[in-house]
């Protein structure tokens, strides 16, 4: 009887400073002629094609002799190694370079490496469904730790034990120096992981990510695993990347002292530990099973993800951590976000959920005025479908049973939905026929009706007009100089064949920076002709564009005057006031 494969990963970074992690997979007990290898093109969670392959350097292949084996490379990130006569054993070595802190990408420094599955592992292809991997960290610097949600094997220091490739690949590294904080909800042990210098009062962070575990895992009846790590890096930037037993957040290393910002965070850690449930178990059919070689395509990330955004403001809430007037101006800002995009008038939610892999991670000039965010409108979309149950059952049901009832059908046995069974559930609870909503919010771009469905809880939508005549276009600051960042479609600017990338100099021959770019429009008023001073593709350009009526661009939740007792509590019912 042939011997199933042993498949073991071997990790050193003998010089971090060269950003360079040293692989060794050792195969043992191999019985076919070839051994083929693939690396990963994306990450679950990150539904961008990033090539992880172009950082992997310097491959080699020997026998247990340590002669080298004949290998080819078939594709982008498949390697072919000949096997055939040779030992049933033999070693694999390459390296991968990482220099680029994301939550989705490898970085390795003086101080730590943060290493992500599919930017590291190789997947062996065998004919079992389910191959295990070991994993060691060898040769470790001194004050050195490591941190994943992978089990450690018995009696061993820094060996670790994945189950699955898929499970490998959704486990994280944090390798390094390191704050480590441990708390315990429902019985079970949580860890948090920090790397970085930062100005968190770390006691709070752990009280408040106590709270919004609790408090989400009311909802789905306990927790569906026994460790859950948050690594935290704590640099320039923001983000978040979710996996099935951890997560992955960067947040701004001094932003957490401001009490806005810091709640900012909170709202980070409710988005990713939501995943936990919703797209790591909850999750679509093209999502069930992942092919690592390609795009999986997808019209329901506006459920995993924007959904997932509504819920991310509402559970802090819920934690106590702020109050419904906080809440409401969170809803009210995701609220101008949107109406401020005038791709919400081109691209359906649908399209933008499909399209995420050559749209949502690749912005240019154009994406202002073509494109929406799944995760923006679908959170609205969230939010008017949850107003819209809680009225039509007299608060019965929300969209937290919607929710339960996906996580009983789908998410305990992890079988993926398909997008009409999303529906079904979403109606069933709401016991109404909801196919004009998805056709005009879903598949359509029709304007959301937000005070339809907010008008039955007393509140109602307010705008205000900026106080500047309307030229259709944004600034950012290049060198001292004004470069356009965006131009609107339709716009005056547009009009008069302003692009993005061209540099503004001057307004009627007064200079303009992208600081006083705003005040210098107060001095003009609508419908009147201005020259507008440029470079164009390097050539000094000078046109007239004619201002317009200011447009609308601050939208904001206010409560009804007077409202009416049974508003009254369904607004205490929303937000637990």
């Amino acid at each position: 009887m042939n011997k199933s494969p042993q498949i073991t990963y071997r990790l050193s970074i003998p010089e971090p400073e060269n950003h360079l992690l040293e692989v060794e997979l050792a195969i043992a007990n191999w019985q076919n002629d070839t051994l083929d290898l693939k690396l990963p093109v994306w990450t679950p969670g990150s539904y961008l094609v990033r090539e992880y392959a172009k950082n992997v350097q310097e491959f080699t292949a020997l026998d247990d002799s340590g002669e080298l084996l004949k290998w080819q490379k078939i594709s982008k990130n498949h390697w072919q190694i000949k096997c055939q006569n040779q030992s049933p054993n033999f070693t694999i070595r390459y390296r991968v370079f990482g220099n680029e802190l994301t939550v989705r990408t490898n970085h390795i420094d003086s101080t730590h490496a943060f290493l992500t599955g599919a930017a590291v592992f190789m997947e062996v292809a065998t004919q079992e469904a389910l191959q295990p991997y070991t994993i060691e960290v060898v040769n470790l610097r001194e004050n050195w730790q490591v941190a994943t949600a992978l089990p450690k094997v018995p009696n061993s220091s820094h060996t670790f034990y994945a189950k699955d490739f898929d499970t490998l690949v959704d486990s994280p590294l944090e390798i390094g120096l390191q704050e480590r904080y441990e708390f315990e909800v429902l019985d079970k042990k949580h860890r948090l992981i920090v790397w970085g210098r930062h100005n968190a009062d770390m006691q709070r962070v752990v009280k408040d990510t106590a709270a919004i575990v609790a408090v989400e895992s009311e909802m789905f009846g306990g927790l569906p695993y026994d460790r859950y790590d948050f690594i935290l890096h704590a640099g320039n930037g923001y983000g978040g990347l979710e996996h099935k037993d951890c997560t992955v957040l960067f947040y701004n290393r001094l932003g957490f002292r401001k009490e806005e910002s810091y709640l900012q965070f909170m709202n980070l850690v409710a988005h990713e530990f939501f995943h936990t449930w919703n797209v790591k178990r909850i999750r679509p059919k093209a999502l069930e099973k992942f092919d690592y070689d390609q795009e999986n395509y997808t019209g329901s990330l506006w459920f995993s993800e924007g959904t997932t955004s509504y819920y991310d403001q509402l559970f802090p809430l819920r934690a106590k951590l702020y109050d419904a007037k906080h809440y409401l101006k969170l809803v009210s800002k995701s609220i101008t976000r949107l109406q401020t995009t005038f791709g919400r008038n081109v691209q359906s939610l649908y399209d933008s959920s499909f399209d995420t892999w050559i749209k949502l991670y690749r912005p240019d000039a154009n994406t202002h005025n073509s494109q929406i965010s799944y995760y923006l409108k679908g959170e609205m979309v969230s939010m008017l479908l949850d107003l819209l149950i809680r009225h039509k059952t007299n608060n019965l049901r929300s969209l937290d049973r919607v929710m339960q009832v996906m996580w009983e059908r789908f998410g305990k046995t992890e079988i993926g939905f398909e997008e009409a069974e999303l529906h079904q559930v979403i109606e069933s609870v709401a016991g109404l026929d909801l196919s004009s909503f998805w056709k005009d919010y879903l598949y359509g771009t029709r304007e959301l009706d937000y005070n339809y469905y907010l008008e039955p809880f007393g509140l109602e939508l307010h705008h205000s007009r900026q106080d500047f005549p309307f030229i259709g276009m944004t600034l950012k600051a290049k060198s001292a100089i004004a470069e356009i960042e965006k131009v609107e479609v339709g716009s005056p600017a547009q009009k008069a064949g302003i692009s993005a990338g061209d540099l503004l100099l001057a307004i009627d021959e007064i200079r303009v920076t992208a600081e006083n770019f705003h005040e210098r429009l107060r001095d003009f008023a609508a419908q009147e002709a201005i020259t507008v001073t440029i470079f164009h593709q390097d050539l000094l350009k000078t046109v007239k564009v004619t201002l317009q009526e200011p447009i609308n661009n601050h939208f904001e939740l206010v409560q009804i005057a007077n409202a009416s007792p049974n508003q009254e509590l369904n607004l205490q019912m929303w937000l637990n006031a």
